[in-house]
């Protein structure tokens, strides 16, 4: 009897504790329910809401002309926050300097540089080890350094052999990063619990832990990345966890690598540096290096919020599904991110876009090469350059069947193509699609509906890219 008395005041205190913090009432009554934390998502800086929609994307007839079958296919999408222009070199730029400060700070808590612990926090409060991190707060001497000091700051720069002019060096500019591929995590097949693999149970349960692949990567003695890919039997949940090295100095060559006998020495020298093209967009940037920047850009978002800032869904690349949709303002019927089948007004000829207009003739719309961010006027959705000034990059792989592998509900095909320097896949499986056309491209080609790609590493003056976010929380604001 006691022991029978010992569990019902158990049982009671749980069922006290349960009706004080989870229900109103644990003893009986109606199903009420558990009331939920909500919160107030601010507007994303620079970022208008896309409503949640559907329309049918792809060419809607035929184009024999340039080839294109048609090819509509409804889809539905749901609401996201979407840069309003591409992201700028100012911008990006922010991301370079972040990366280079982070190096320095790195080199100035080393025992090589002087060995300046104040940079780097490797205890709490209590004096107890804690995994290291750099102090942000204590700002980098580039007034006044001490001897130490100055060799770790110059250690990033380095001098022009052929200018003498002292500049970054861009080889030493890496950015780590971790991603966990929450995908493959949470599929059944990947369960740690062989039981919960599969719930049939006519079939016997399979014990064996089913092999994974994850990406690795580290700097070598010689400064090089290195990049490697693990294939092992499931053992835990930081299988899923990715690390990727990516060098983020965007090519600044490539104004002259995409165009043979071509005089286009000013912009590798100007485009990037030079502030006066600081609100045009960042353009000789790989999707890798896109990616990263989006990595980036979440987590310096994220350090500002404090506890608030892990409901912050992360920044990234848009689907090919949401930049369309994004694109042609919702509206099936739009070939274009404006009303009718020219980029241009009938009336009076003026263009809605940074294109090719005529052979030969770029200047013809105001501009020789790309244009500062926001010059035409915005689409329905208040979104700016979604046709001309520079295609983008977008998060979805290219493959001739996209079409009829992706659901129709927030359509997406994801392939992580292995490029490491042990394991690498074929180069036609790192193709990524690429959206929107560019200042170079003729009319035809800056179509909303029309698809292109470009490999993933490639760095090209004509692509660029915008982050999207995925909407969370109660939003305020209406669209713009």
């Amino acid at each position: 009897m006691k022991r029978i008395f010992y569990f019902t005041i158990v049982a009671i205190a749980v069922s006290s504790c349960m009706s004080s913090k989870g229900s109103r009432s644990s003893v009986g009554g109606e199903v009420t329910g558990i009331n939920g934390t909500s919160w107030n998502e601010p507007t994303p800086y620079g970022m208008v809401l896309v409503d949640r929609g559907s329309i049918k994307a792809g060419p809607l007839e035929n184009d024999t002309a340039w080839g294109i079958k048609a090819d509509p296919r409804g889809m539905s999408v749901d609401a996201f926050w979407m840069d309003e222009t591409e992201v700028t070199n100012a911008e990006y730029k922010q991301f370079v300097f972040w990366v280079r400060d982070s190096i320095i700070r790195e080199r100035l808590a080393d025992p090589a540089y002087g060995g300046n612990e104040a940079f780097k926090i490797e205890e709490d409060r209590d004096g107890n080890p804690i995994e290291p991190y750099l102090d942000w707060g204590r700002p980098i001497p580039w007034r006044n350094p001490n001897e130490d000091e100055a060799r770790a700051i110059e250690s990033v720069y380095r001098t022009n052999p052929i200018t003498g002019v002292k500049e970054l060096d861009p080889t030493q500019l890496n950015y780590r990063y971790e991603v966990y591929n929450m995908t493959e995590a949470v599929k059944r097949k990947n369960r740690l619990d062989p039981k919960r693999r599969d719930y049939n149970t006519d079939n016997p349960v399979d014990e064996e832990m089913p092999m994974i692949s994850k990406d690795t990567a580290y700097v070598d003695d010689e400064g090089n990345i290195r990049r490697e890919v693990i294939s092992r039997p499931l053992s835990s949940e930081y299988d899923f966890l990715n690390t990727y090295i990516v060098n983020v100095y965007p090519d600044t060559t490539c104004w002259v690598n995409d165009f043979e006998n071509s005089l286009n020495e000013r912009y590798v020298r100007n485009y990037f540096s030079q502030g006066a093209y600081n609100d045009f967009p960042v353009v000789g940037v790989s999707w890798e290096q896109a990616n990263a920047f989006c990595v980036w850009r979440t987590d310096f978002l994220r350090r500002s919020l404090g506890k608030f800032g892990k409901q912050i869904e992360p920044y990234r690349l848009p689907t090919e599904a949401e930049w369309e949709y994004a694109a042609r303002a919702g509206v099936t019927a739009n070939k274009y991110p404006w009303q009718g089948d020219l980029p241009l007004t009938e009336q009076d000829g003026c263009f809605y876009a940074n294109f090719k207009p005529m052979e030969g003739n770029y200047v013809k719309d105001g501009n020789i090469i790309t244009s500062a961010t926001g010059t035409y006027t915005p689409n329905d959705f208040g979104l700016y350059d979604m046709a001309g000034n520079v295609s983008e990059w977008t998060s979805t792989a290219y493959t001739e069947s996209v079409n009829k592998i992706t659901n129709d509900i927030n359509p997406e095909y994801s392939y992580n193509a292995a490029t490491g320097d042990n394991v690498k896949d074929p180069y036609r499986m790192t193709r990524k699609i690429v959206r929107g056309g560019s200042w170079k491209d003729v009319a035809h080609n800056i179509r909303s509906d029309i698809r292109m790609w470009e490999y993933q590493n490639e760095q090209r003056s004509y692509i660029g890219f915008r982050c999207v976010r995925s909407q969370s929380g109660i939003v305020k604001s209406k669209r713009k």
